[in-house]
């Protein structure tokens, strides 16, 4: 079967529905609707953590070679504070990038399909309709917050810069569209797996995959 590129939905000065390129179809109901936590997705989508601490053993290196070398007084504290000025300014510029990523960001489920309304500057949709989704994963953060990422089918293909940072890390070239950082991951798993369910009657679950892995109502394994 042919490969099948799945191509956004451009949004501009207005939207059918929050998040919704167009109304919905008769027949069609609107389950849930979410964004991703803002402080969450600093940390896990933008690694605010590691990068505050490669920072940190940076100024550490700098000022055991500045002491070592026989600096002291202004000669020490003077590189030391540019140092430390661009550092902050740097994970300043990250923490406003996840709380914009996190401001443009809408999540819906329906009856049919997952909608993702994502972008900074220029949005696009995703609709992923239950149908040609193959399965599911979550991830949970010991901070209560949870990723759910959607497996879609092989000939389906969305590309992987076109979902970042709503991708699932290290699937390159079969990018899944995630669901980030939600503070309410649980219930939405739930949700999507039973709606999931009654898109794929006499279709089965397939278990045994790694530890971060599992259906959302917290049994080992992924939707297949």
């Amino acid at each position: 079967m042919k490969a099948t590129t799945v191509q956004p939905t451009h949004e501009h000065e207005w939207e059918a529905a929050p998040g919704l390129p167009a109304a919905l179809p008769a027949g069609e109901t609107l389950l849930w609707q979410g964004s991703p936590d803002w402080r969450q997705l600093a940390l896990h989508a933008f690694h605010l953590r590691k990068v505050g601490i490669y920072f940190a053993i940076m100024l550490s290196v700098q000022t055991a070679q500045l002491i070592g070398s026989g600096h002291s007084g202004g000669d020490l504290w003077r590189p030391l504070v540019v140092s430390g000025a661009l550092a902050t300014l740097a994970l300043g510029l990250l923490t406003l990038c996840a709380w914009f990523a996190a401001r443009s960001s809408l999540y819906t489920v329906t009856s049919k399909r997952v909608v993702m309304r994502i972008g900074i500057v220029l949005t696009v949709t995703f609709n992923l309709p239950f149908r040609r989704i193959a399965g599911a994963s979550s991830r949970h953060y010991g901070d209560d917050s949870t990723d759910i990422a959607l497996q879609l089918y092989p000939d389906d293909h969305i590309g992987w810069f076109h979902l970042w940072p709503h991708q699932r890390a290290w699937h390159v070239r079969h990018p899944q569209p995630t669901l980030r950082c939600l503070p309410d991951g649980q219930a939405v798993g739930e949700l999507l797996l039973k709606v999931w369910r009654e898109s794929h009657q006499g279709e089965s679950i397939v278990t045994g995959r790694p530890r971060d892995e599992h259906v959302p109502h917290n049994t080992d394994g992924v939707l297949a």
